[in-house]
């Protein structure tokens, strides 16, 4: 008898992923631990969607700010997340995902970062130490 090992997410949908509390692109795996942004700790968890409109994937990323660091921090570049967390749904297939929609949905009280948004801006080399 052997396990069957099932990629159930695709690396492609992790290199599509960006975090919306910094806009970084790249995520790490912790076994038994989770997935967290590598640049501020925001874990993202994946789950399936019910419905997936015809699409090769379906998939509901659930960020989550309790583990993200130094949202406190004014002048780090993060925004935080309506009550710690907000979900997104990716529909597609590797190299040709889209955001379905996010919740809460954007708004005047909240836009999620976006990808990048603040690469052009250095944080203050007072606080830059800080994760």
């Amino acid at each position: 008898m052997s396990l069957e090992v099932i990629d159930r997410h695709r690396e492609a949908l992790f290199e599509f992923l960006w975090c919306p509390v910094c806009g970084h692109e790249i995520f790490s795996h912790i076994p038994f631990e989770g997935v967290f942004c590598k640049n501020c700790n925001t874990q993202v968890i994946l789950r399936e969607s019910r419905e997936d409109r015809g699409y090769e994937e379906a998939v509901l990323a659930c960020f989550d700010t309790d583990s993200t660091w130094n949202l406190h921090v004014d002048e780090k570049l993060r925004r935080d997340l309506p009550d710690g967390s907000a979900r997104v749904k990716i529909l597609g297939a590797p190299g040709a995902y889209k955001v379905d929609w996010w919740s809460p949905a954007p708004g005047d009280d909240w836009q999620p970062v976006e990808r990048g948004e603040f690469d052009d801006v250095d944080e203050p080399a007072d606080i830059s130490h800080l994760a």
